[in-house]
């Protein structure tokens, strides 16, 4: 046989072997995440579609038919906050939102210049919220972005962008829960002139007769009618009570949520995908299949290489064998062994236009970055925009601040690993904290680790005032904790070595009068 035609055989029968992934969680508890993942640390995400034209709250969707409710801001109803705004839910429902979603000023390839300089090394885009419209030209939801609202595929032009910047890329999915989240278009006023006038969650296709949205059926958008969950009219907040469960999604419902799934992983090749679910997708066998599916394709891709990321919320350890745990807004305590990602908002998850905007200063950001990789987690952080395509001027000011802080610091945060522990100090060191609305008060005794290499850097979480000398308790000999001998230590940022010395208490290091960045400061130790 010849050589070359000997050696591509050879290859294909390596690769043929790796992608045995069979839909069982023998076969798949042999996953482990990619190095591009664990090296990457830290991701920017849009969240981001029609639900940002009325400018008021993340499942406004859902919140606009429910009479009374408060938002999950609490500053707002957002039903009759429609009312006043776009007329009576029975005449102007969520589906009419959707040719106001323009992205006129949209210029994905700017903003990802900007989260790249940031430090972002991946890229998320919304593929569905739970308002079951699709950003991409599907195959199998006609409600989608090329066919209506901006009439461009927003999750093509995001992965343009974000490819030729050379980040990973990767689609969130939520569309699992539009069965409950849109039951309640299907409710009527309980009172006033139009009492008892059902909302446009019951219209068909028929009903569309010289609409603008003729020849599309609503309830390819609201699914379709069912026995609710009771109450309806909860905003499914925390402590809300579900008396009765209502019909659960059925099977036409799941196939079609992971056939739009399988069309963009086909259709774009991401690696990464994250759904906003408990447990694996749409049910067991649905979810062991997907990820089978994905890994398999992965490797294809990827010349018998697996670099394909799925995530979701509350796993199993078992389920966490398969794929990989996320968090929303809180995030691990401690420590955790295999990788992880957190994702929070910088000002929310969909456009909201506040008298007083709310957003995390820059300094909370950084100090969550460090917290989150020195347990071994990746940080994915959403920017909202709005119904145009533009993010918010603090959001462009945070960008430049953030730039600025991953010029000097990025060293330790890129590619590093966590240590044999993931800090000291009297600040946020136990439990689980929700980051986005508890701020952690950091004194000059809290330190981070991260290492790479034979290198430590321990971040100095608030930096003392006029410098001085700080102990890193850690470091000790009786801890036992630093293989070999502190050669030198330094800080990135600062040309010249700093002073230090092993005390019986720890490594005693003098930082500079002046600190070399604006928030946490990363001390170099050599080993």
């Amino acid at each position: 046989m010849n050589k070359c035609l000997f050696a591509v055989c050879l290859w294909s029968a390596a690769l043929c072997g790796a992608m045995e992934y069979t839909n069982s969680y023998s076969s798949l508890k042999r996953y482990e995440c990619p190095e591009w993942f664990r090296d990457a640390k830290f991701g920017i995400w849009s969240h981001w579609g029609p639900q940002s034209v009325p400018k008021h709250s993340g499942w406004y969707a859902r919140q606009m038919y429910l009479e009374g409710v408060l938002d999950f801001s609490r500053t707002g109803d957002a039903h009759k906050y429609h009312q006043e705004t776009y007329g009576h839910q029975s005449e102007f429902g969520y589906k009419d939102l959707i040719p106001f979603f323009t992205a006129e000023t949209w210029e994905p390839e700017k903003l990802m210049k900007l989260y790249k300089r940031a430090g972002a090394r991946y890229f998320v885009s919304m593929g569905q919220h739970h308002d079951n419209f699709d950003m991409w030209n599907s195959k199998l939801q006609p409600w989608n972005s090329v066919n209506m609202g901006p009439k461009r595929d927003i999750v093509k032009e995001w992965q343009d962008a974000a490819k030729k910047e050379g980040l990973y890329f990767g689609v969130s999915f939520h569309g699992e829960a539009a069965w409950r989240f849109f039951e309640s278009s299907r409710l009527s006023d309980s009172s006033g002139p139009m009492k008892g006038v059902p909302y446009d969650g019951w219209l068909t296709k028929e009903d569309g007769k010289g609409k603008w949205w003729e020849g599309y059926d609503p309830q390819d958008l609201y699914c379709r009618p069912h026995k609710a969950t009771e109450p309806a009219n909860i905003m499914w907040a925390s402590g809300d009570e579900i008396t009765e469960k209502g019909d659960p999604p059925d099977d036409a419902y799941l196939d079609k949520f992971i056939g739009r799934v399988n069309d963009v992983v086909d259709s774009y090749r991401p690696e990464l995908l994250y759904f906003d679910s408990y447990h694996l997708p749409a049910g067991e066998e649905r979810g062991l299949k997907l990820l089978s599916s994905f890994y398999n394709k992965s490797m294809q891709w990827h010349g018998g290489i697996n670099q394909g990321v799925v995530q979701a919320k509350r796993l199993t350890p078992e389920e966490e064998d398969l794929f990989m745990l996320d968090y929303e807004n809180t995030h691990a305590g401690q420590q955790r062994e295999k990788p992880w990602q957190t994702d929070i908002g910088l000002d929310g998850w969909f456009y909201f236009d506040r008298e007083t905007p709310r957003f995390m200063p820059t300094s909370d950001v950084v100090h969550t970055l460090i917290d989150i990789v020195s347990k071994n987690g990746n940080m994915l952080l959403n920017i909202t925009q709005t119904a145009d395509g533009e993010i918010q001027p603090y959001a462009y000011t945070f960008l430049e601040e953030m730039a600025e802080w991953m010029e000097i610091n990025a060293e330790a945060i890129h590619g590093s690993r966590p240590w044999k522990i993931f800090g000291e100090g009297p600040s946020g060191i136990e439990g689980e904290k929700d980051k986005q609305h508890e701020r952690i008060r950091y004194t000059p005794e809290d330190f981070r680790f991260t290492t790479k290499g034979d290198i430590l850097y321990a971040f100095v979480m608030d930096y003392p005032e006029g410098g001085g000398e700080v102990l890193i308790k850690s470091l000790s000999e009786k801890r036992g904790l630093i293989s070999g001998v502190v050669e030198k230590v330094g800080m990135l940022g600062v040309n010249s070595q700093l002073a230090w010395k092993m005390s019986p208490e720890g490594l005693v290091v003098e930082l500079p009068e002046t600190p070399p960045s604006k928030y946490a400061c990363a001390i170099k130790i050599y080993r």
